[in-house]
């Protein structure tokens, strides 16, 4: 298939698109690189610097290729970021995504693969998370993701688009071979900033919470291994029937909180990492982790990596070997 990705660049596109070529896709990565890092993109796919919001970038782009199918990664990431500043969110996330969607229509490509998330269910009623539970997020980041997957289903009805909403939970780990990771700039998600404590480069981390009503009173998360979620991506591609929506929750099935992963982290590394508790972040729900029931069932994705701290050792490895990421 003739993939077009955007958002190939990042963290977790990069490694979807690597899983795509390997699969022998012909990939066109499409990217801003803002948050993504050119060296992380798979030397088998074209890439093409660019903005969504650049709609005439985008139709050329479109003109000159005959995809059969978009996966789309670029949005804006950050929860906490998204409560102070609502509105690039909104733009970025669904305006700049709708525009996406239109330049499909008029193309006649009706394939879309999206990277949704688990922040769609807000503070589910209970764990583990299953799809059909009500979907009510909490932060101005999930309820962009839930208004394109609105846009999605409603596109299916309309004129026949054939989409897969994933909705995974929290993206972990690195490439096994070492070669590609996660590199944000600033760094926000909890095991690479745990890792530069680990590294030195931080003098410790806060522990955001610790009288949630949890095991422990720290946040529960449901981490994914970056190679399991490019797997699924890619067996959702290929599996996509046309004029349906589908969706998913994508994760191991099993919650850790904050303390088990640092704990797990210091037994990685064998460096004493401080932690410090901190005030509660706001549109932090305390437990996250999933039911993949579903996905087994229809697609036959099982994760590879279901314990912490092998994911944990192939993110330790990418950033022992690239202590600057990218920028090295």
């Amino acid at each position: 298939m003739r993939v077009f990705v955007t958002g190939g660049a990042g963290y977790v596109g990069s490694h979807c698109v690597r899983e795509l070529c390997n699969a022998g896709h012909d990939v066109t990565v499409f990217d801003n690189l803002v948050g993504g890092h050119r060296q992380a993109v798979d030397p088998r796919a074209t890439f093409v610097a660019g903005d969504l919001s650049d709609t005439a970038l985008l139709g050329r782009t479109f003109a000159a290729n005959r995809f059969d199918a978009v996966m789309h990664f670029a949005a804006l990431l950050d929860v906490n970021e998204s409560t102070r500043k609502p509105l690039p969110y909104y733009r970025n996330n669904v305006a700049y995504t709708v525009s996406l969607l239109e330049l499909m229509q008029i193309r006649g490509i009706a394939r879309l693969i999206f990277s949704s998330t688990c922040a769609t269910y807000g503070v589910p009623p209970s764990a583990p998370i299953t799809e059909d539970m009500p979907q009510h997020p909490i932060n101005p980041y999930g309820r962009t993701k839930l208004a394109i997957e609105w846009a999605l289903r409603d596109s299916a009805a309309a004129w026949g688009l054939g989409a897969t909403a994933l909705r995974y939970f929290n993206a972990a780990g690195a490439a096994s071979d070492g070669t590609i990771g996660e590199d944000h700039r600033p760094e926000y998600h909890l095991i690479p900033v745990v890792l530069e404590a680990a590294l030195g480069k931080r003098e410790g981390i806060r522990i955001f919470g610790t009288d949630y009503p949890t095991r422990d009173g720290t946040c529960v998360r449901d981490y994914v291994h970056v190679e399991d979620l490019a797997v699924v991506h890619r067996l959702a591609l290929e599996s996509q029937p046309p004029g349906v929506f589908c969706y998913y929750n994508v994760g191991t099935g099993r919650g850790v909180s904050v303390r088990e992963l640092v704990d797990a982290a210091r037994e990685v590394t064998g460096a004493d990492i401080p932690a410090s508790p901190a005030p509660r972040r706001e549109g932090d729900p305390p437990e996250l982790y999933a039911d993949p029931a579903k996905i087994t069932r229809e697609l036959g994705w099982r994760p590879a990596h279901t314990d912490i701290r092998t994911t944990i050792e192939t993110a330790w490895r990418w950033h022992r070997s690239h202590p600057q990421g990218y920028g090295e």
